[in-house]
């Protein structure tokens, strides 16, 4: 495979795991939301698996920042939003945590959707453990080419992408979901002055700034573990 092309094809199937995972994701919580009481989100689109509602919400975080960030680093980072009630999520905090979980639940369930793939098809014989693990496209290898190495190399970043994402986005720092986690707990009173700190103006970059420094230590240790789970005496 000549360098243009090698380029083009990971490049292809680490934005379609990135446009598909994030778009649930954001799914997720207008759904929930929905469920809840909050239509906010439903109103605007974001209750679909369907990618352009959230791309025409949030462009340069579904399109111009991934593309960049793979072409420079090779591997793709970006955002996304889906809109909520500040109202509805003041007067229902617990509530609000939940549609705020949601999201890196969903994370969760792809990444353990494409361990069982990847299980099942080693024992179909579609796929091995691979003698090393390069990189997040080569989590498991394929047995023979064509579509079994396609869905090889989607598998692998399926994988490692939403166990990033799960992790990242349940740092309790705002603006992260895992920053609505003590509302699940707090009193209504409580839940309010906590609201409240951590909608302070500049919160949310310090907690940005907070969160991307802690997570390198904690993305390594997560990514060795699941590996060792996924090839259990292996690696």
């Amino acid at each position: 495979m000549s360098p243009d092309t090698s380029l083009f094809f990971y490049g292809t199937a680490w934005y379609l795991a990135f446009l598909f995972s994030t778009t649930l994701h954001e799914a997720s919580h207008a759904l929930v939301a929905l469920k809840l009481g909050d239509d906010t989100a439903h109103r605007g689109g974001q209750v679909t698996l369907d990618p352009i509602p959230h791309i025409q919400r949030e462009p340069v975080g579904m399109v111009v920042v991934p593309i960049v960030s793979y072409l420079l680093g090779g591997w793709m980072i970006g955002w996304a939003s889906a809109p909520y009630d500040p109202e509805w999520a003041g007067r229902n905090p617990r509530r609000a945590a939940l549609m705020a979980m949601a999201g890196p639940a969903s994370n969760l369930f792809l990444c353990l959707t494409a361990a069982v793939l990847i299980r099942l098809g080693i024992l179909a014989g579609w796929f091995h453990a691979p003698e090393g693990i390069s990189n997040a496209t080569h989590i498991v290898a394929a047995s023979r080419g064509g579509l079994c190495e396609l869905a090889a190399v989607l598998l692998s970043v399926f994988f490692y992408l939403n166990l990033l994402l799960f992790a990242f986005n349940l740092i309790p720092l705002p603006p992260l979901d895992g920053g609505s986690v003590p509302l699940l707990c707090l009193s209504d009173s409580a839940a309010a002055r906590y609201t409240a700190f951590m909608r302070a103006p500049g919160m949310s970059l310090v907690g940005m700034i907070l969160a991307w420094n802690l997570f390198g230590p904690i993305a390594h240790w997560l990514y060795t573990w699941a590996i060792h789970l996924l090839y259990p005496g292996l690696y």
